[in-house]
């Protein structure tokens, strides 16, 4: 069984081979800390947030899963493989 360091975050699934580090507050925005993510976990929170939004809204993981695209998002997710991958499509049509 993976221990808290090898599992995603974001979604609480075991993290496979592939991993990528996401900035809490983006490095533009000064964002130093980082949490490692699926691939396809990372590629979500970009998919719908800019990275103003990111900074100021959504720079805790809990913000993050709090979201209701997020909580979506994660529940499809929920059961497929720790390096399962699909295209993400790009949804920053809403003001936050």
């Amino acid at each position: 069984m993976a221990d808290e360091t090898d599992m995603c975050p974001l979604c609480n699934r075991p993290l496979g081979r592939k991993r990528e580090k996401h900035h809490l507050i983006p490095r533009l925005k000064g964002g130093r800390e980082t949490v490692t993510l699926h691939p396809i976990c990372h590629q979500k929170i970009h998919a719908l947030f800019t990275e103003a939004q990111l900074a100021r809204s959504y720079a805790t993981i809990d913000a993050l899963r709090a979201e209701p695209e997020i909580i979506k998002f994660v529940r499809w997710l929920r059961g497929k493989p720790a390096d399962f991958h699909a295209p993400t499509r790009r949804a920053r049509s809403k003001s936050r």
